[in-house]
């Protein structure tokens, strides 16, 4: 397995001064460098309603599958909101994917940068060491978060995994400087593994995503990007185009 090649760098702007890690694998960075949190938010929890769907007092169980596992930041604030909202008996199934994650060291020094999150971060932590290339489980809040971590190509993780998935993070690196993320292939995928009402988010707005998501079944619509980003696009399955 390749750990992911990464340079920490200062930012000046930020509150801390841990740095923010920048991937020299694909020349991008992990997060959106002014503030990270707030745009995960803002992309992933609003637009695919996540609030709203935890809160049922009726749900059982939520399946996510996100694309770009990176530091986990999604992971970690989807948690956070899970535990917060969903009722104690339900379960959130989460699953990621990464070709290169990061080694421990990186990972533990990256989450540092949210220590809101301290409580499933560490849980985390404490078992990503035994991390080895394939499937990976884990186990946090007594179970009440399942997470599953796919470090593989994700053309090899996708067509392995049968749940079906209630929500997508697409949250790989842009699609000019990692194209395998955003493939047709990957799409194709996507509504294997989706059903009517499965929702995606991400933060990009580029064309050939927005056409792809589309072809496969997806309705797909812009907003207002985070920050400096002027577009970003998020859907629902419908199984028509």
């Amino acid at each position: 397995m390749q750990f992911a090649n990464i340079e920490w760098r200062e930012n000046k702007g930020a509150k801390n001064s841990i740095g923010q890690p920048y991937s020299l694998d694909f020349n991008d960075v992990y997060f959106n460098t002014d503030d990270g949190l707030a745009e995960s938010e803002h992309v992933f929890i609003t637009h695919n309603k996540l609030q709203q769907r935890f809160s049922d007092a009726n749900l059982s169980s939520f399946t996510m599958i996100e694309t770009g596992f990176g530091t986990g930041l999604n992971f970690l604030a989807v948690s956070a909101l899970w535990l917060q909202l969903a009722p104690k008996s339900a379960t959130l199934h989460y699953i990621g994917i990464e070709k290169t994650p990061l080694s421990i060291a990186d990972l533990t020094r990256a989450q540092a940068l949210w220590p809101q999150f301290t409580d499933v971060s560490q849980a985390f932590i404490t078992q990503y060491s035994t991390l080895e290339s394939g499937t990976n489980h884990f186990s946090i809040a007594a179970g009440r978060i399942q997470l599953v971590l796919q470090a593989d190509d994700i053309t090899l993780a996708l067509p392995q995994l049968s749940q079906i998935a209630d929500a997508w993070l697409l949250d790989g690196f842009a699609p000019a400087k990692n194209t395998a993320m955003w493939s047709s292939e990957v799409f194709a995928q996507m509504a294997r593994l989706s059903k009517k009402g499965s929702t995606f988010a991400t933060f990009t707005s580029a064309g050939h995503v927005k056409r792809g998501l589309y072809s496969v079944g997806f309705e797909v619509s812009k907003h207002k990007g985070f920050g400096k980003k002027r577009e970003m696009l998020s859907g629902i399955f419908t199984g028509k185009n």
